[in-house]
């Protein structure tokens, strides 16, 4: 094996970003007009489309560039954004940039909180399970991390509505409210959509980080600790933990992406405005410009996790920058 520096690792893992990132643009471009009708069929049929002719159907689809070719569209749309243009909305008649930047927040506010959310209750409960292996706490808890990894979160979420929502009345059904606006309505809200986004990324977290806490335990290193008549807090904090994350530190990304994935269904079901609610209600319209520019969006912010993750743990373990 011939090493490489970690120059050019990150080097080649920027080059593999950028080409996946490309790739979705072209899949995602060329794939949402396979869908059946036409947007501009579609947004006229809502403004009295019978009274239209041909002439100001065919002036319509020509001022949103939907009458040239496919592959000259796709290039003209890179050539915007590359200008800071992403497009504008045939159904609201906005900015596609300023209707994104309404919705970030929102669903950056939920996606962030399931995400450290995830980290802090994951690590804590694989690393229990893994301590106390073979005891009650331990079938407990990782019985029901293999059922939150296979719970469909959309069901979670509804369920949540009705058991917190409808019969007990804890927590508010649907809505969001910025935390800047009114903190505790904004905590209400946010309780049970962050929890579903969260509960696959716990499960999955919790599963490695025992699996993972587990094989570090077998160390003759925490062995020779243990003998040595040392603090279980202290040989956990210190020997255990700082040894078992590395591995748990690559799956922050697959954490985050199914995170950012699942927001499209949780907006949806808890009527949150974000970018998820809003690629559902643009998909349903046709809308071209506000699916390419939310799933561009959320394919660099993935692909820009992963990317650090890489990174990461080619910092933390130069053994991968073998190649």
């Amino acid at each position: 094996m011939v090493k490489i520096s970690m120059t050019t690792y990150i080097l080649r893992r920027l080059i593999q970003s950028i080409l996946v990132i490309l790739i979705v643009s072209v899949i995602v471009f060329f794939l949402i007009r396979l869908l059946p009708g036409d947007p501009i069929l579609i947004y006229l049929s809502e403004r009295e489309f019978s009274s239209l002719t041909a002439e100001q159907i065919q002036a319509a689809k020509h001022q949103y560039g939907i009458d040239r070719p496919l592959i000259v569209q796709y290039f003209s749309w890179w050539n915007d954004i590359l200008h800071g243009d992403m497009g504008k909305s045939l159904f609201y008649n906005e900015n596609v940039t300023k209707l994104m930047a309404e919705r970030i927040p929102v669903t950056f506010h939920l996606g962030i909180s399931a995400f450290v959310l995830s980290c802090i209750l994951g690590v804590s409960v694989g690393t229990i399970t893994a301590i106390r292996r073979a005891r009650a706490i331990d079938t407990i808890l990782t019985f029901l991390a293999n059922i939150g990894i296979c719970v469909p979160v959309f069901w979670l979420g509804i369920l949540f509505i009705y058991l917190f929502g409808l019969k007990l009345q804890f927590l508010p059904l649907y809505g969001y409210t910025s935390p800047f606006v009114d903190f505790w309505m904004s905590t209400k809200q946010a309780i049970l959509p962050v929890i579903s986004l969260s509960i696959f990324s716990i499960a999955a977290i919790t599963r490695q980080t025992r699996s993972s806490v587990l094989e570090i335990i077998c160390q003759d290193y925490i062995r020779t600790a243990w003998s040595k008549g040392l603090k279980e807090s202290y040989i956990v904090t210190r020997h255990i933990m700082k040894n078992s994350l590395i591995p748990i530190f690559t799956l922050l990304g697959l954490a985050f992406s199914h995170i950012m994935g699942g927001s499209v269904l949780i907006e949806t079901v808890f009527s949150v405005p974000g970018l998820g609610r809003l690629a559902v209600e643009a998909l349903l319209k046709q809308d071209y410009a506000i699916i390419q520019a939310i799933t561009l969006f959320m394919s660099i912010i993935v692909v820009a996790v992963n990317l650090f993750v890489d990174i990461g743990y080619g910092w933390l373990d130069p053994r991968i920058r073998y190649g």
